[in-house]
């Protein structure tokens, strides 16, 4: 679910902790090592996540939160700030020439640069917190 979160939006607060839970407390922050990770430029978004008026000549960036249950990942469009809610069982995330996140037909590509190495870690952990919440056992963490 896509949402506008440039001013306080209570339908997205609630659906948010609905979907992929409360954000995590400081001291659970501080205990996994962060929860956010650092900005990953958007090289491409489907149709559906493009807002209407998306600004194709500049830079996007991008951030990944982690919730108990799933991921936001918060992206700005010129003044606005949207939120993409996406829960683990509903996760797939490719990575070949570009990274990409895909969800429910949606999908949003990042550039494989300096700052996709950076995060790497974090996609690591990513992966292994959606394998952990789905009980996935058979693949190797």
């Amino acid at each position: 679910m896509l949402f506008n979160t440039s001013y306080t939006n209570k339908e997205y607060t609630k659906e948010s902790a609905n979907m992929v839970g409360k954000a995590y407390t400081y001291f659970e922050k501080i205990k996994m090592g962060g929860n956010g990770s650092s900005r990953l430029i958007i090289e491409e978004l489907s149709p559906n996540l493009e807002p209407k008026n998306m600004q194709k000549t500049a830079i996007n960036y991008a951030n990944i939160e982690l919730r108990p249950m799933g991921i936001i990942i918060h992206f700005a469009n010129r003044l606005d700030r949207y939120s993409w809610i996406i829960p683990y069982y509903r996760l797939v995330s490719y990575s070949n020439l570009a990274f990409s996140i895909h969800s429910n037909g949606n999908f949003i590509k990042f550039n494989k640069n300096k700052n996709y190495r950076n995060n790497k870690k974090f996609i690591n952990k990513m992966i292994n917190l959606k394998i952990n919440q789905l009980k996935l056992g058979y693949y190797d963490a």
